[in-house]
């Protein structure tokens, strides 16, 4: 079933400015940090839970989410995501307490969870051979919108206040909603995969729980939802410290700090991009192409970072220099697992898939900034001269070492659990 190419590309454009807007939003409270740390005078370890709260409800509600988007118009779920989006950052804007602005953040989570059922729609509409580049656009959205708030933090929520900014940020959410609501089709499942490209009509594949199974047996996601357990540590550790420990440990002004990362960012967000065209590359060579990208991604990422924080203090440049070439490397291998996710799971449970990742992923990157405050607190009464870089590092190298051995295990099971998608996806095209 062929589907018009313009319309796949205005598809892609609402979904990029829907994760743009959504990534700014929810990012855009890092670089904020100084004035909301000044506001109610937080330690490390209470800036840590703000992040680890919204983590622990997303990661409750990435099942629900799943669910519903595999029985439910997937199109709907994601305006109504949009929706909550914007709900709950006007009420963080106006929290009057730490302890309710705590509360408020953490209500984010249940739209941050929100992606699987996009991923989902989108394999629906871009064929395999491909999916690497456009995950990888899509992905970059992150850095772009890390950029973003750092460029509104750094600029006009100086004058205008950091409650001011998430007022408009969570504006744009509804607005967004309404555009996804009336503009964004849902298509059937399954409508991009090879075999179908010929078939007028394809057939309506339903959600069941037994097909639940098909995912918890397949070896290589077991791997990869391992991986995942540990991967996102490192995003969400140097998300939430990286501003506070240039500002404090490494004494750059706000000005030094927008130089620096702005740069950084860029190449960050091209990384995704890359890594996601490399993985395309070569999975059209072997189906292990993904997986040994994802591999190569980490081990380099974790090395130039330890390379980058150990340069001295007052060396600004080779610093700077140093940071952008570790952002190339660190985003590489996250297209690769969504798009190894669907290139073996069923198209009916691709957003189930896909949500189990992610809670897995949450569950555990929910546990970084928290960690991460508690080791630089400790690390500081240990009179360490620099506790949050000291524990940047710690969390970042041990979860990249880790994911290496995972994905190098996948790479043993990838085959044969990719032939295995392929071959049920000939047998329903015969069938149709």
């Amino acid at each position: 079933m062929k589907i018009n190419n313009k319309y796949k590309w205005v598809i892609l454009t609402i979904f990029f400015a829907f994760m743009l807007l959504h990534q700014t939003d929810k990012l855009l409270i890092n670089p904020l940090a100084p004035q909301i740390y000044e506001e109610w005078n937080l330690t490390d370890t209470q800036w840590g839970a703000i992040s680890t709260a919204a983590l622990i409800v997303g990661a409750v509600f990435y099942p629900v989410w799943g669910y519903l988007y595999d029985r439910y118009a997937r199109s709907k779920l994601l305006a109504l995501a949009s929706f909550i989006w914007g709900a709950t950052t006007w009420i963080s804007a106006i929290a009057p307490s730490y302890g309710l602005f705590l509360a408020s953040r953490a209500s984010t989570g249940v739209d941050d969870s929100s992606y699987p059922g996009l991923y989902s729609l989108i394999a629906d509409y871009f064929e395999p051979k491909v999916r690497g580049k456009v995950y990888g656009l899509l992905q970059l959205t992150q850095p772009l919108g890390y950029m973003a708030g750092l460029v509104l933090a750094t600029t006009i929520a100086v004058s205008s206040g950091w409650r001011n900014i998430f007022l408009v940020t969570g504006g744009l959410g509804v607005v967004l909603a309404a555009i996804i609501f009336f503009f964004v089709k849902d298509v059937p499942r399954g409508t991009a995969e090879p075999e179908f490209q010929t078939i007028e009509e394809v057939g309506n594949f339903k959600f069941e729980w037994v097909k639940v199974k098909d995912i918890v047996r397949k070896r290589s996601l077991i791997m990869m939802n391992l991986q995942g357990f540990f991967g996102v540590f490192p995003w969400n550790t140097i998300t939430a410290f990286i501003f506070i420990y240039l500002a404090e440990e490494r004494g750059y002004a706000e000005g030094e700090i927008l130089l620096t990362m702005a740069p950084a960012i860029l190449v960050l967000a091209s990384g995704y991009f890359i890594g996601g065209a490399l993985g395309d590359f070569f999975f059209k060579r072997s189906p292990k192409g993904r997986v040994y990208i994802a591999l190569f991604g980490v081990l380099v990422g974790a090395l130039l970072l330890f390379l980058t924080l150990n340069v001295p203090i007052d060396n600004k440049a080779l610093f700077g220099i140093m940071l952008g070439v570790t952002a190339l490397f660190i985003p590489i291998s996250s297209p690769n697992v969504t798009s190894t996710v669907n290139d073996v799971a069923l198209p009916e449970i691709r957003s189930t898939a896909m949500s189990i990742q992610y809670f897995i992923e949450s569950s555990g990157a929910a546990l970084s900034p928290l960690l991460t405050g508690m080791i630089a607190d400790a690390l500081r009464r240990a009179n360490n001269p620099f506790p949050r870089g000291t524990a940047i590092l710690i969390i970042c190298i041990s979860a990249w070492l880790l994911c290496g051995i995972f994905y190098y295990i996948t790479s043993y099971f990838i085959t044969s659990d990719i032939d295995s998608l392929r071959n049920e996806m000939k047998r329903r095209a015969s069938r149709v």
